[in-house]
C-alpha cells in the first residue's frame, strides 16, 4: 500500500499556496516527503507557510506569483526548477469571489460591474489555465506530471448570489477534463489532470458570511448550508488531505479527467 501513495522525492508547486486551504494541502504533501514550492501573489504569505514547512523539517521555497500574468508565472516556473530541478505536480489553487460580483438586498443582478464579474472569471479560470499552459509544458516535453486543480461544488451546483464564482468554477471542471484529453492524447498517457471540489470550508473569504462575527452562531446562509449537507459541519482543511495525496500519487495512475466532490454529501442530498 505505500508504495502506491509515494511521493517522496518528488516536487509540488501550488498557486494560491498562501491561502488557508492549499496552504494546509502544501504542509500535508511536504509531511509526505515532497518538496514544495509556494506560489502567492503575496510573498509574505508564501514565506509564512514555506517557514512553517521548514520548521517541521520540511523542503519549502516561497515564490511571487502573479497567475494572471505569464511572464510571472514563467518566472515562478523558473524559480521552482532552479529550487527543486523540476516540478512534478501543479496544484492550481489560486482562485475566489469578489463582493462587488456577489448579488444581494442592494446589489441586483443587473446591476452588477462587468468589470467585477470579469474578475472573478479571471482570476480563477485564467488563473487555472495559465499556470497550466507554463508548467504543463514541461510535463508534456517530459512526458509525464500531474495537474490537480480546485474547483468548487458550484461547479456541480450553482450557489445562490455567486454568479460570476459559480460559472467560473464551472468552467474549471470543464477545463479539467478538457486538458486531461488534450495532453494525453496530444503528449503522453502519463500526463494526468484532475480536479478536487472541496464543499462548504470555513475561509478567512466566507467566515463572516456563514458565521456572525460578534455571536459565532450561523447565519441563516451557514444554517441551510449545514441542513443540506449529510455529515452535519463545514469541512477542514485537514478533509481535503486524502484525496489530493491520492490524486497526485501513483495510486491514481489510471485517474484522469475527474473532478472529485469532498463535501460531506452536499452533492448527493436532494433536500428530501
Amino acid at each position: 500500500m505505500s508504495e502506491l501513495f509515494e511521493l517522496r522525492g518528488r516536487t509540488v508547486a501550488i498557486t494560491g499556496g498562501g491561502g488557508v486551504l492549499c496552504g494546509g494541502i502544501a504542509d500535508h504533501l511536504a509531511r509526505c516527503g515532497m518538496a514544495v514550492a509556494i506560489l502567492d501573489l503575496k510573498l509574505e504569505a508564501a514565506e509564512a507557510v514555506a517557514e512553517g514547512i521548514r520548521r517541521n523539517g520540511g523542503q519549502a521555497v516561497a515564490v511571487a506569483c502573479n497567475v494572471l500574468e505569464r511572464a510571472s508565472v514563467e518566472a515562478a516556473c523558473g524559480a521552482c526548477t532552479q529550487a527543486m530541478g523540476g516540478v512534478d505536480v501543479l496544484i492550481n489553487g489560486a482562485g475566489g469571489n469578489h463582493p462587488q460580483a456577489t448579488t444581494g438586498p442592494d446589489k441586483k443582478f443587473f446591476d452588477l460591474p462587468i468589470e467585477a464579474f470579469g474578475k472573478v472569471m479571471d482570476l480563477n479560470i485564467i488563473g487555472t489555465v495559465l499556470p497550466s499552459m507554463v508548467f504543463g509544458r514541461a510535463m508534456a516535453d517530459r512526458g509525464e506530471g500531474v495537474i490537480l486543480n480546485i474547483a468548487s461544488m458550484n461547479a456541480f451546483r450553482p450557489l445562490t448570489k455567486i454568479a460570476a464564482y459559480s460559472a467560473a468554477k464551472a468552467a474549471v471542471k470543464n477545463f479539467t477534463e478538457w486538458l486531461a484529453v488534450h495532453l494525453a492524447q496530444e503528449y503522453s498517457p502519463h500526463i494526468r489532470v484532475n480536479a478536487v471540489a472541496p464543499g462548504f470550508f470555513l475561509t478567512h473569504q466566507n467566515r463572516f458570511l456563514l458565521t456572525d462575527e460578534k455571536t459565532g452562531e450561523l447565519t441563516p446562509r451557514g444554517r441551510s448550508i449545514i441542513a443540506h449537507t449529510p455529515a452535519g459541519r463545514f469541512g477542514a482543511v485537514e478533509d481535503l488531505y486524502g484525496a489530493v495525496e491520492w490524486l497526485v500519487s501513483p495510486a491514481a495512475k489510471f485517474v484522469t479527467g475527474v473532478t472529485v466532490p469532498v463535501d460531506g454529501g452536499f452533492n448527493a442530498f436532494s433536500g428530501v
